[in-house]
């Protein structure tokens, strides 16, 4: 697990636009998910599961945008500002984000 934040001192809280876009977004999700489980348990056709699957998959990639652009805008900015700011370090944590889902 990453240490975050780098060098262990608080981070500025996420601004609530992203917080109220990220948790839609993920009762979004939850309920593709639970039309998923549904269909699943329903026997629907399994290309109409499929589909909301994707849909499911959809949302929460579109979640992880939001939440990567919410630290973009606050934590790396506040850090990379910082007078010891580790910069390199910062690029690394999000690289090893992106490297777990490829």
């Amino acid at each position: 697990m990453t240490e975050y934040p780098p060098g262990g001192d608080t981070i500025p809280n996420m601004e609530d636009s992203v917080k109220k876009q990220t948790l839609k977004r993920l009762a979004i999700a939850e309920g593709h998910l639970k039309k998923v489980r549904k269909m699943f348990d329903e026997d629907a056709y399994c290309l109409d599961v499929i589909h909301q699957s994707q849909a499911v998959q959809a949302a929460l990639k579109k979640v992880d945008e939001i939440i990567l652009h919410g630290h973009l805008h606050s934590c790396v900015l506040h850090d990379i500002h910082e007078p010891e700011s580790k910069k390199e370090k910062l690029v690394e944590e999000i690289v090893e984000v992106f490297s777990k889902t490829s």
